[in-house]
Parts: C-alpha cells; structure tokens; sequence
C-alpha cells in the first residue's frame, strides 16, 4: 500500500485528527508514523480510498516521499 502524510489544517480541533485515524483503520490502512511538532501522521493506505481522506476539508493529505536537499 503506498504512504500517505496527512496534516490538520489550520484551526481545525483536535477531533477532526482523530476522526481522520479513525477512518483511516477503518478503511484498511495502517498509521506508521504520528507526527509531533505538527498534527498529523503518515499512513499506509490504499490508493484506490484516498479519495475519501481527501474530501475530508479539515486535512491535507499529500503522497509520502523522500525530501533531499542540494
């Protein structure tokens, strides 16, 4: 299953967070990592779902991949 980073937006409560987890396992994925200095966390999910985490207007979800730097 491919990675996922998804993030709280701005002024969205700390519920909305866990309600994001939430589907996230209920929907077959499986949260890898939770992020602390940011609320959010990356999860492996399936492609063909995310659909339904981006419809979500309280978090970004954006595809997980390698930052490099010059």
């Amino acid at each position: 299953m491919p990675a996922f980073n998804v993030t709280l937006k701005s002024g969205a409560s700390p519920s909305e967070l866990e309600a994001a987890k939430k589907k996230v396992t209920d929907q077959g994925g499986k949260i890898t990592n939770e992020f602390t200095l940011i609320k959010g966390f990356t999860a492996e999910f399936p492609a063909d779902a995310v659909h339904s985490l981006e419809t979500n207007e309280h978090v970004t979800v954006e595809a997980d991949s390698e930052v490099k730097t010059q």
